[in-house]
């Protein structure tokens, strides 16, 4: 199978995510998308919490927003393989597991414009390359100059395989959604239905 892994905190999930993962889905003739919730990201705080006990429930919440988020979509899936971790998860390092958990699969990672221009950054980037071919998806026309130059310039200098995923340009962020959230206002259309129901019953991100 040819498998799309979209990562992130989804702190909580919205629209972006899922559009990219179909257009992700459409474009390049995958078989799924594996939504996969970071539990431990290195680079990336989530939520503050107060303790442990905090955490996991916070994370818990995270991957039950995914998995509503998702459902009903046959294509879409949820990967508890980071929510899971213990440690730090890399995305070298998961990568490189998922291939030799499923040997016989493909795999194409999608990342952002700014996380393709960030990715020398990463730690040990460079094992990340022959483990999957990257869909980069851009912001908007104007930076396909930039993205192709990129593109080339790791393809050629690490034997990166990446394609530019083209998907509509949304200023959503998961940021924007916690803040509306916690002064109680409306996040409906940027967060699927039963996302929204949820964040409501449970109260989260209120201040």
């Amino acid at each position: 199978m040819k498998i799309g892994i979209m990562g992130g905190t989804f702190d909580p999930i919205h629209i972006g995510h899922l559009l990219l993962g179909e257009f992700a889905y459409e474009d390049f003739g995958l078989d799924e998308i594996w939504f996969m919730p970071n539990g431990n990201p290195p680079h990336k705080d989530t939520t503050v919490h107060k303790d442990k006990a905090d955490d996991e429930k916070a994370l818990r919440q995270r991957v039950e927003m995914v998995r509503r988020a998702i459902c009903g979509v046959p294509h879409f899936k949820l990967c508890l393989h980071e929510a899971s971790a213990v440690k730090h998860s890399y995305t070298y390092q998961t990568m490189r597991e998922l291939n030799i958990e499923y040997p016989e699969d493909s795999f194409y990672f999608i990342l952002g414009a700014d996380s393709l221009f960030a990715i020398e950054q990463w730690r040990y980037f460079k094992e990340i390359f022959p483990t999957c071919t990257i869909l980069a998806a851009m912001r908007d026309d104007k930076d396909v100059k930039d993205m192709e130059q990129q593109i080339a310039y790791l393809s050629e200098k690490y034997g990166a395989r990446i394609e530019l995923l083209r998907a509509p340009l949304l200023e959503i962020s998961s940021t924007t959604i916690r803040e509306r959230a916690a002064k109680n206002l409306s996040i409906h259309y940027m967060v699927p239905d039963p996302v929204v129901e949820y964040i409501g019953q449970n109260q989260l991100y209120r201040e």
